[in-house]
């Protein structure tokens, strides 16, 4: 029975794969992908710290819900920022262009870390792929323009608010000149993806080691997804003695893990991989991209 695919990239298993490194002959990347997101009120979507009226459990607005999105780039984003700071661990800000105009300061103090900027929307009060084809084109084009405009060059990668795409989303990335996309889970090495004007780098974003699946759906407390987060990363370490280069995300939200509580918790496990540094490439979305693209042979890419 031939089922329907995607078409974008064939079966390849992990066993027998080329044994590439990363920069220093390290064999683990390690990157932080850090959400900075803003929310519509009274509208639109959002995750829940409790049911709300976008579960059909009360009217709009959603007070309790948005506001509680908001601590993140009130206070909790500002947390993580002095974390990284302490543990000088660099990150990749998956960023919506609305936070220009809302919490403009924030950003700012991503940049001045020298942080990598990846496109992420607008805002993750919408979800691209319910839109119709030139519309969703816009919406990729108006965030690039926004931040070429206010970093002065364009992103090269992109995560879907939501991990939301249609069926055409990575040609219109490509089109629009990125060169990665953090959408699929598939794999632990990037993955070449064929579209229609030519092909884009897909590199993987974690669902696993990621705090809204971990502790908005699955309802992990702050030590659960900390151990998690840790136990993914020694595992990977002893894995990787076999020669076969990973990638690692860690996916974070400053409105969950900026709660004083599960950024306690988080803190010993960043601290155990900051001081793995001399085993583990601790890098950015964007020089896995450059690495891979420049040093890695073109047949040893899934």
């Amino acid at each position: 029975m031939q089922l329907p695919t995607h078409g974008r990239f064939p079966y390849r298993p992990w066993r027998g794969r080329p044994q590439e490194s990363w920069p220093g002959g390290r064999k683990l990347a390690v990157y932080l992908g850090v959400n900075l997101e803003h929310f519509a009120f009274g509208e639109g979507l959002g995750a829940e710290l409790a049911p709300g009226a976008g579960s059909g459990a009360g009217p709009q607005p959603d007070v309790l819900n948005y506001a509680w999105r908001d601590y993140g780039n009130r206070v909790g984003g500002w947390r993580l920022l002095e974390l990284l700071d302490e543990l000088s661990l660099p990150c990749t800000v998956l960023l919506n262009t609305a936070m220009y105009d809302h919490a403009p300061e924030l950003v700012a103090a991503h940049r001045a870390r020298g942080d990598e900027m990846a496109g992420h929307g607008r805002t993750n009060s919408e979800r691209q792929s319910t839109l119709p084809e030139p519309e969703e084109a816009a919406l990729i084009a108006e965030s690039t323009a926004r931040m070429r405009a206010e970093e002065g060059v364009a992103p090269r990668g992109w995560l879907s608010p939501w991990i939301a795409e249609s069926r055409v989303t990575p040609d219109l990335l490509q089109e629009a000149g990125y060169g990665y996309s953090l959408n699929w889970c598939h794999d632990d090495q990037p993955v070449w993806k064929r579209t229609r004007g030519g092909r884009i780098l897909s590199i993987p974003y974690p669902q696993e080691a990621n705090d809204i699946p971990a502790i908005i759906a699955r309802k992990d407390g702050a030590r659960a997804f900390a151990e998690l987060v840790q136990q993914d990363f020694r595992e990977r370490l002893r894995q990787v003695r076999d020669g076969i280069p990973q990638v690692m995300g860690i996916a974070l939200h400053p409105y969950i893990v900026g709660q004083p509580h599960r950024i306690r918790a988080l803190r010993r496990t960043l601290a155990e991989v900051a001081a793995r540094r001399e085993e583990v490439w601790l890098t950015t979305a964007g020089a896995v991209f450059d690495h891979v693209t420049t040093q890695w042979a073109e047949d040893s890419i899934p």
